[in-house]
């Protein structure tokens, strides 16, 4: 009973952590935001928005999925106390990383022209493009350090780097945008990523490893299984991306620029402010199950607990947003953003079933089933695709809100699916009752937000509020017996 309560107490431990630092990172994310929209208004976030996708898109057909490949390899090495295969496979990684570099970088610039035609009717931009392909080197080099965090599991430096890079990049972008408005676009966006760069290349240097020289020959003939499984996932990746991208050259096409710079907020809403449990699941989460990616027995537990524990955390987040749901984006951006109310109303609720899926769905890259990941994420980026086309040609931003909720609806469904007749998985029955609570809270919640009557509206949702709070500590306590552990933290304090 003492080993599963800490087991569970670990797993919140590692989430509450990298919860902490998407805290502090959504503070600054929000500052960053406000006055890029006050400063810039929904057509200069339109124009970044663009640009950071390209941006996205390039990286990911370039960088061969190498920061998550090799997460997996580092993890597994370490797992098995293999020190000389750790310091062997970083020294692969980072040899690797040039190239993919530097690869990247050259085909921004030449593709610039055509970037550009693609993404703003004009070759206005190409200038933009090839100065941002300094920015994709940095990113590539950044994603390469934390994932040598990542694997090798050092939390606090892993936390470190995100907390000072995010922190130091809004000093120096902020008044940029301030001075230079839209013009700053371009600078922010390099800055931004040269900072980052600095602060994990100091972090993961600091990691006393056995150096291991190793040739571009060696690095290729070596990392082989890396780049196999790392190019599958990038094709994963690029095929997201391209879904993104499409969508919003589609929004901007049928709705305008401006209606592009609505969408990208709700999105950052939901995949960034909403989503602080699923960034801080898969720091840890991650190479926690790619470590025990052969005992499926282990897998079953550590699922059903990341799951557990998200489901707990987030159904609260997702009841106190839809009870505040316009206050709070107006104080994120500004009140030109009050068209995406509905859409992110409608998109949060799906979240509750996503916490679960993206819990199942690292049981597939963890055990380096890269054709059946492949497979499934074109078949779920092609659902995906076809259903906010829809959602939007019918119902504008609110139809796009739509189309995530079922989207997430059907991604649960189909994971649940295909991992059990796939690698044996499966929930114990006790996980489903309270997943069905927390859906009704929900659920719940968002049907109150249609009552005219506002003392009424606000009055039972904050019932709904506080009952959501009093499930989800119940139910954690339970697990993790809340109290013992909060006595045993002000015990060490003392």
């Amino acid at each position: 009973m003492s080993e599963n309560k800490d087991s569970y107490r670990n797993v919140m431990k590692a989430t509450s952590i990298f919860g902490g630092v998407q805290v502090f990172n959504i503070l600054i994310a929000i500052v960053r935001s406000k006055c890029i929209a006050l400063f810039i208004g929904p057509s200069g976030m339109g124009i970044a928005s663009l640009l950071n996708s390209t941006l996205g898109l390039i990286n990911g057909v370039s960088n061969l999925g190498l920061e998550r490949s090799a997460v997996k390899d580092i993890s597994f090495a370490r797992e098995n106390g293999n020190d000389a295969g750790v310091s062997r496979t970083i020294s692969v990684l980072k040899r690797l990383v040039w190239f993919t570099a530097c690869f990247g970088a050259v085909l921004m610039i030449l593709a610039s022209p055509w970037l550009s035609e693609f993404a703003f009717d004009s070759k206005e931009f190409t200038l933009s493009f090839i100065w941002i392909s300094i920015a994709l080197l940095f990113k590539q080099f950044t994603h390469s350090q934390l994932a040598i965090l990542q694997g090798l599991r050092k939390l606090k430096d892993l936390a470190m780097a995100n907390l000072f890079g995010n922190f130091l990049g809004l000093l120096i972008t902020v008044p940029l945008y301030y001075f230079f408005r839209i013009d700053a676009i371009v600078p922010a966006i390099i800055l931004t990523a040269l900072i980052s760069f600095l602060f994990t290349y100091y972090y993961s240097n600091k990691v006393a490893l056995v150096a291991s020289p190793v040739s571009s020959s060696e690095a290729f003939s070596e990392g082989k299984e890396m780049i196999q499984l790392g190019v599958m996932l990038s094709i994963s990746s690029m095929i997201s991306l391209l879904v993104a991208y499409i969508i919003q050259i589609y929004i901007s096409q049928q709705g305008g620029v401006d209606e592009v710079g609505l969408y990208n907020a709700g999105f950052v809403i939901l995949n960034t402010y909403v989503g602080i449990i699923f960034t801080a699941m898969a720091t840890d989460y991650f190479p926690r199950l790619a470590g025990i990616a052969d005992d499926i027995i282990k897998i079953r537990k550590a699922v059903f607990e990341q799951a557990f524990i998200a489901i707990l955390i987030i159904t609260p987040i997702i009841v106190v947003f839809l009870m505040f749901a316009q206050f709070i984006i107006v104080l994120l951006y500004s009140s030109d953003f009050t068209p995406i109310v509905k859409m992110v109303s409608w998109g949060i609720l799906g979240m509750v079933f996503k916490a679960v899926s993206f819990s199942m769905g690292y049981i597939i890259i963890a055990k380096g089933d890269s054709k059946l990941f492949i497979k499934t994420a074109i078949a779920f980026n092609s659902i995906l695709l076809i259903s906010n086309v829809i959602g939007y040609y019918y119902g504008g931003l609110e139809g796009l809100g739509i189309s995530f909720f079922l989207y997430y609806i059907v991604h649960f469904v189909s994971l649940r699916i295909i991992t059990h007749y796939r690698y044996g998985f499966y929930f114990e029955k006790g996980f489903y009752g309270v997943f069905a609570c927390c859906v009704a809270l929900c659920v719940a919640a968002f049907m109150l937000t249609f009552i005219d009557d506002d003392l009424l509206k606000y009055g039972i949702l904050l019932g709904v509020t506080v009952l959501s709070f009093v499930f989800s500590y119940f139910q954690l306590d339970k697990k993790m017996d809340v109290k013992e552990l909060i006595n045993k933290i002000f015990r060490r304090k003392k």
